[in-house]
């Protein structure tokens, strides 16, 4: 693969005329040769006028912003100077897509060359990310994040067609990697997911020739502030990298203390300089990974930067000689370069009052549907207008916890599931009455006494900043990807939406959500103004019955259909249960499989219990791990 480096070199000197055909038969050749990828499509949506039309679509955006939700848009950084189409002499800003009118280049013409990294480059930095179609929507909000910060030196590599194309109607700018990979995603850990890793270092040592720093970046993260100042203070720096220590190493923002960094440190963020260590560090970890489709890139990486760790460059910048000894190194801090667990586990940022600068969605589960739903629940992730303003409307209830399950006594496994119980079966109702009235339910915050990870565990991890209790990521307990599932009608009932926690918060939400709303209070039936009736007791105000039966909820709601927002005063004993038995069956074949597991007990195996829907069924039940392999399975 050296032969790839070489002839991109030597076609960027060439002739012009020649230097994109050759270039792209050299990268389409080599490249394509090596992989085949897999994934699943995620749905498209779109960025224009109507709250019909999908933010994926190709139709020119407004050149004053993204239109996100019906009479509301946001504004899209314009920096001039900036191409949408390789190549071009006639630079648009990025999110400025071209006619309507006007053809698709030809895909030579998107080729990677350095005429093209010249044109995107600021200060002699180009920011790249790469992807395939399944995950476009993470892309869009990884430019959008850059954009809006004012950043404009970025480049996204298409790993398909369907993608490449996507973006250049979209105004981003856009180079075609020639992997010809499928449109879907692949999945973490797959076969294919490694061989994607290895488009990552073949793209390192085919940008570092030529002369520009490089600051590569995974699409499962975003930016919250510009970097660039960052990574300029420490010039000397050959690599600096992202690491997954989830036990601070300083408070401030200085690099993290490589003598105390034991985790591993993560390829998702990291910058490179064109220097002579870093390429030679590249071109070893690529041949490493093409001698071996077995190694991780992640891995391979680790192993050879750790060859050598230290002695320090100096007594002040935080950098350390690593490798061959002549590499310097740099460990950017974990609390504002966060991983998945400094950000939304710890909060350490906020516990030490710092501004984060980028979140990685790394130590979570569910897969991309859990990354998405965790970008979700931090508003940082950016959605169609009909994600905003749902057929049938939403439903949100807001939790009550005792104050003795949340704080009193010891943080353990049994105070851990009783607080997740108690919080489990107000969303059971929950879920009830939405699939009962056809809405979207906006699900609680959860709140969490122990973490989970994959690994055996004392439940918080010794040295980190995790306070007990923390608001958790939904994918601690339920399995976010199922709930997203299409599952068949016939066998688990009709499909009930669901929505993050923030979402009736995020600034996105239209004005017409907000101003048609309803407020739902349980009261006991026979007392006053208590009673089965769509008659409000003021304008926007209803008192409900507790234990309403389904043809009850059904008949008094029928009236408020219109309304976008119902919110419940509680869950408490709101729902008496299902008169339909077929229907109640299937509803309970549905839910029993939205929650996950807890893991993972010290001293046992298997480490991990199971969360259970309909636990306050099973007299005595108590969380423990299965004892037999015949006990090991959910509970359904």
């Amino acid at each position: 693969m050296g032969g790839w480096r070489n002839a991109v070199q030597e076609a960027a000197g060439s002739k012009p005329l020649f230097l994109t055909i050759y270039a792209t038969v050299i990268v389409g050749i080599v490249v394509s040769s090596f992989y085949v990828f897999s994934a699943i499509y995620s749905p498209s949506a779109s960025t224009t006028q109507s709250v019909s039309t999908s933010w994926f679509s190709s139709p020119p955006l407004s050149q004053n912003g993204v239109s996100l939700a019906s009479g509301q848009s946001i504004n899209i950084s314009q920096p001039s100077g900036t191409a949408s189409q390789p190549g071009s002499n006639n630079l648009r800003p990025i999110w400025e897509s071209p006619p309507r009118t006007s053809k698709m280049p030809p895909l030579k013409s998107f080729s990677l060359t350095k005429e093209l990294v010249e044109e995107r480059a600021k200060d002699n930095v180009i920011i790249v990310t790469f992807g395939n179609f399944a995950f476009m929507d993470f892309i869009l909000t990884w430019v959008k994040h850059l954009t809006d910060l004012g950043v404009s030196n970025l480049l996204v590599g298409a790993m398909d067609t369907k993608l490449l194309k996507a973006l250049y109607w979209k105004g981003i700018p856009v180079f075609d990697m020639g992997s010809h990979m499928s449109t879907i995603d692949v999945g973490w850990g797959s076969p294919t997911f490694h061989k994607m890793g290895r488009e990552k270092v073949l793209l390192i040592n085919a940008i570092l020739p030529f002369g520009y720093e490089l600051l590569m970046c995974d699409t499962d993260m975003v930016w919250l502030k510009n970097p660039l100042p960052y990574l300029a203070r420490y010039p000397d720096a050959d690599v600096l990298t992202s690491s997954d220590q989830v036990v601070p190493t300083v408070v401030d923002d200085r690099l993290a203390d490589w003598k105390q960094v034991g985790a591993a440190y993560n390829i998702g963020i990291f910058h490179w300089r064109p220097t002579e260590p870093a390429i030679k560090l590249a071109k070893e970890w690529k041949d490493m990974l093409l001698a071996d489709d077995k190694i991780w890139d992640q891995n391979g990486f680790n192993e050879l930067v750790r060859r050598q760790s230290g002695p320090a460059v100096d007594d002040d910048s935080g950098l350390f000689y690593a490798f061959d000894g002549n590499l310097k190194l740099g460990i950017l801090p974990e609390s504002i370069f966060c991983s998945g667990h400094t950000y939304f586990i710890q909060a350490m940022y906020e516990q030490l009052r710092l501004e984060p600068y980028a979140l990685h969605t790394t130590f979570q589960y569910a897969g991309t549907e859990g990354k998405r739903h965790r970008l979700r629940e931090a508003m940082v992730f950016y959605d169609p207008p009909e994600y905003y303003d749902a057929p049938g409307g939403f439903l949100s209830f807001k939790p009550s916890i005792p104050k003795s399950l949340l704080l009193d006594g010891e943080h353990n496994l049994q105070s851990h599931f009783s607080l997740i119980n108690y919080q489990m079966k107000q969303i059971r109702s929950a879920l009830a009455i939405a699939s009962l009235l056809n809405r979207t339910l906006v699900m609680p915050p959860l709140w969490c006494r122990l973490d989970r990870l994959w690994f055996p565990h004392p439940g918080v991890l010794v040295g980190s900043m995790t306070r007990q209790p923390f608001l958790c990521p939904l994918d601690h307990v339920f399995e976010v990807n199922v709930m997203l599932k299409d599952l068949p009608v016939e066998e688990f009932g009709p499909a009930i939406n669901i929505r993050e926690y923030s979402f009736l918060s995020n600034p996105l939400l239209p004005q017409q959500v907000k101003e048609s709303w309803l407020d739902v209070q349980l009261c006991q039936e026979g007392a006053e103004d208590c009673h089965a009736s769509s008659n409000t007791s003021r304008p926007g105000l209803l008192r409900f019955p507790k234990h309403s039966s389904e043809e009850t909820f059904k008949t008094v709601f029928s009236a408020f259909k219109d309304v976008k927002v119902i919110q419940f005063s509680s869950m408490q004993d709101a729902f008496l249960g299902f008169s339909d038995k077929t229907r109640e069956d299937k509803f309970r074949n549905r839910v029993k499989r939205y929650v996950g597991i807890w893991c993972c007990v010290d001293s046992h195996t298997p480490g991990h219990i199971y969360y259970d829907m309909y636990w306050d069924e099973k007299p005595g039940w108590k969380p423990a791990p299965p004892q037999t392999p015949e006990d090991d399975h959910p509970p359904f």
